[in-house]
């Protein structure tokens, strides 16, 4: 009876907290249906609230600080002198969501996991280390293939998984991980259909004491129009969405709570799939001349101005430096070669009539110099409309100086399928945006992130480009770093394997009517998208607290 007795009381004890819950509603994707996938190193269909707060980083390097290092599950860590090695010191005490200590043996067995399941492993970790030792049982060493003063932010990229749940999984690739054993702040999922799902608070979470949020709610929304519905009526408190004509549609709906703040941030870009199995496609898109001439067909200005109602950026950088990395940027580079990243239609024909491209079929569109067919469409997700409308607007550009492109509207994890296994002719994509162009750089044009990751879909590798990319982290000397990174970045505007158009902004929206702590323009101690590709959106998470 004494043990029912507690039970009850228990019971009851829960209930009462559950209700008292503070729910942090947001969102992350768009989706006609959520897929009960929690699989970290899934790039595709694992739900993208999955890393960081589920699994938590080692560090996190604060780009909107000096890219300054906020200790997460590691409270430290120490490059040798030689920039060969590193050491990682975990905090004392860790413990997995289930109570299970959470120590170096766990760091060590992830990063050997990856080398046993390279298909995982989507930063090319083990080309970046050549070993992973537990000195102890909070201490982890790597040692590098290549002296390297960005290490930390390397390794620091990849989520740490318990040895005791994934030693017994036989297909990680397809492994779902319904019911995640995690590291982060939340990781429990009390709830989970097509329509919502729940993540909630970390039972042993170490930093529980400044998380002031017991529940995140993600309610399915298709597209944007649906997450303009749900941000303007105030559903969500924390959005990551194109809202055109925010000021009028939002803003204006209640100026003392509904917010935003739009930083230059990733940067947005055309390509051709150089591999595609199309081969008359595949003639004309490794073809310099035309990818050239594709470039100059585009209007640039229309798109920030009509697609994106002028929130991003213009970027005419062939070397793809743009506004976010202009203190980076080489002038002689884009001297040299910027004409062929600026609009202009007649010298878009005048080049293709140059390289041979004529139509010699009648059909109103050019054909290759041999006479085969080009015809292509351009891939782009059905729900970011902002995009929609810049791919039409690039394929009015290129049917109108010849060239017989089209648009294709798949969901988002259909085409970032298809850009990791290359099953596409075209496309428009972004590269993340970061604290220098070496993580740009370095995530599109490695060879060994073939067929892992987004962002080699142009499949355009260079060995000069990836040696000048490694010399980049043998220094920590500013002055060296930039001779590398001009030489690295007048290749890749000589050869354009990516057609650069704009920046886009950093897409956040935060309502305060619920929630305080948000980081703002005022007052910006971190990057506040909620973007899979944020990690820092932890950090932001937890300031927030309820508002009393």
């Amino acid at each position: 009876m004494k043990k029912y007795l507690l039970a009850a009381a228990a019971l009851t004890l829960l209930s009462g907290s559950a209700m008292a819950q503070t729910v942090l509603t947001v969102n992350i994707e768009p989706a006609t249906t959520w897929v009960r996938n929690f699989n970290p190193f899934n790039q595709t269909s694992s739900r993208q609230s999955t890393l960081d707060f589920i699994y938590e980083p080692l560090v996190v390097f604060n780009r909107f600080d000096s890219n300054k290092p906020v200790y997460r599950l590691a409270e430290s860590f120490k490059l040798s002198d030689d920039l060969k090695s590193i050491d990682f010191k975990l905090r004392p005490n860790l413990k997995w969501s289930d109570g299970k200590p959470l120590t170096a043996a766990d760091v060590k067995f992830t990063y050997d996991y990856l080398k046993k399941f390279p298909a995982l492993d989507f930063v090319s970790i083990w080309t970046f280390i050549t070993d992973v030792q537990a000195v102890d049982g909070q201490t982890v060493r790597f040692t590098l293939a290549n002296p390297s003063s960005l290490a930390a932010e390397q390794i620091s990229q990849l989520p740490i998984v318990p040895e005791h749940v994934w030693k017994d999984v036989t297909d990680p690739v397809t492994f779902t991980n319904e019911t995640p054993v995690g590291s982060g702040p939340l990781t429990e999922v009390p709830r989970f259909t097509g329509q919502t799902y729940d993540q909630c608070r970390n039972p042993n979470y170490w930093d529980n004491e400044h998380l002031k949020v017991d529940c995140m709610r993600f309610p399915q929304l298709a597209d944007n129009n649906q997450m303009l519905t749900a941000t303007a009526d105030g559903t969500l408190d924390w959005g990551v969405s194109f809202i055109p004509d925010i000021d009028n549609v939002y803003v204006s709906k209640d100026p003392a709570h509904f917010h935003y703040w739009y930083s230059p941030s990733s940067m947005v870009a055309f390509l051709f799939n150089l591999e595609t199995a199309n081969e008359n496609n595949k003639k004309a898109f490794n073809d310099l001349k035309f990818r050239r001439a594709v470039s100059m067909a585009l209007d640039r200005k229309t798109m920030i101005d009509v697609a994106g109602y002028g929130y991003p950026t213009l970027n005419e950088d062939p070397g793809l430096m743009g506004e976010l990395y202009k203190s980076w940027s080489d002038p002689s580079v884009k001297a040299d070669f910027g004409k062929f990243a600026t609009y202009d239609a007649d010298a878009a024909k005048a080049l293709l009539d140059e390289a041979g491209y004529k139509d010699k079929d009648g059909d109103g569109f050019r054909d290759n110099p041999d006479g085969t067919k080009i015809s292509f469409s351009i891939i782009v997700p059905s729900a970011w409309t902002d995009w929609i409308d810049t791919v039409n607007l690039a394929v009015e550009g290129m049917q109108a100086v010849g060239i017989d492109a089209k648009i294709e509207t798949p969901e988002e994890a259909v085409w970032t399928g298809n850009l990791i296994n290359g099953t596409f002719d075209a496309a428009i994509n972004s590269l993340p945006a970061s604290a220098s162009p070496y993580y740009p750089y370095k995530r599109a044009f490695s060879a060994s992130d073939k067929g892992k990751t987004r962002f080699t879909a142009q499949r355009w590798f260079n060995p000069e480009v990836e040696k000048l990319v490694t010399e980049f982290t043998h220094t920590a000397d500013l002055a060296k770093q930039k001779d590398a990174m001009d030489k690295a970045q007048r290749i890749v505007a000589e050869n354009m394997p990516l057609i650069p158009v704009f920046n886009n902004p950093n897409w956040y929206q935060y309502n305060t009517k619920r929630f305080t702590g948000w980081s703002t323009k005022e007052d910006p101690f971190v990057n506040p998208s909620i973007s899979r590709t944020n990690p820092a959106r932890l950090l932001n998470l937890l300031a927030l607290e309820p508002v009393k």
